[in-house]
């Protein structure tokens, strides 16, 4: 994680900065797998109660430089600006970006835990409150499943500043329960 390359989203009138936020960020989950499995970080360095309209990529020069040549931009360069990949500043600290799951419909895991044939609709009825629902005020970005194209909101959150490094792996969406990116 020695380098970075910051992609910053300009939209306009007709598209919004969190639509093609989320169109840059699944054109790089696609991506990863081919290009750097597992070894290139993601943050966004704007990142309050909206991610804001900066995705910053972190890897090793090599990595970013096969992602940088692949076509995963493609299509998205009327809306954004891409800096040149740059080495990390030498002060930084560490951070983990990682996704959250929320179980956010107790309808929906009635349906489930039925569909599934863990409950009957009687016990699923009877077990699954609201109660169990969770609420977070996590930013987030709205993807499409690939698998039945419904929309979802993907909950990032930037853990704690760290001032150590931790080795680990990232997913397809750049992000990581244990590895950290640096923070800067």
């Amino acid at each position: 994680m020695d380098y970075y390359q910051d992609i910053r989203v300009t939209g306009d009138a007709e598209t919004s900065v969190p639509v093609v936020l989320a169109q840059l960020f699944m054109r790089l989950h696609k991506t990863m797998g081919k290009v750097a499995e597992g070894r290139i970080g993601i943050s966004f360095p704007q990142v309050n109660k909206t991610l804001g309209s900066q995705l910053r990529v972190h890897g090793t020069h090599d990595d970013l430089t096969a992602l940088q040549q692949s076509a995963w931009l493609h299509g998205l360069r009327d809306y954004i600006v891409c800096a040149e990949v740059s080495a990390v500043p030498q002060e930084k600290s560490w951070r983990v970006v990682k996704r959250v799951q929320v179980k956010s419909s107790a309808a929906r895991l009635r349906r489930r835990s039925v569909s599934k044939g863990w409950l009957s609709e009687e016990e699923a009825q009877q077990r699954i409150s609201l109660l169990n629902e969770q609420r977070t005020d996590l930013p987030y970005v709205m993807i499409a499943s690939g698998s039945n194209g419904h929309a979802y909101p993907l909950f990032i959150e930037h853990g704690p500043i760290q001032s150590l490094p931790a080795a680990g792996r990232f997913n397809s969406y750049g992000l990581s329960a244990t590895a950290t990116i640096p923070w800067f």
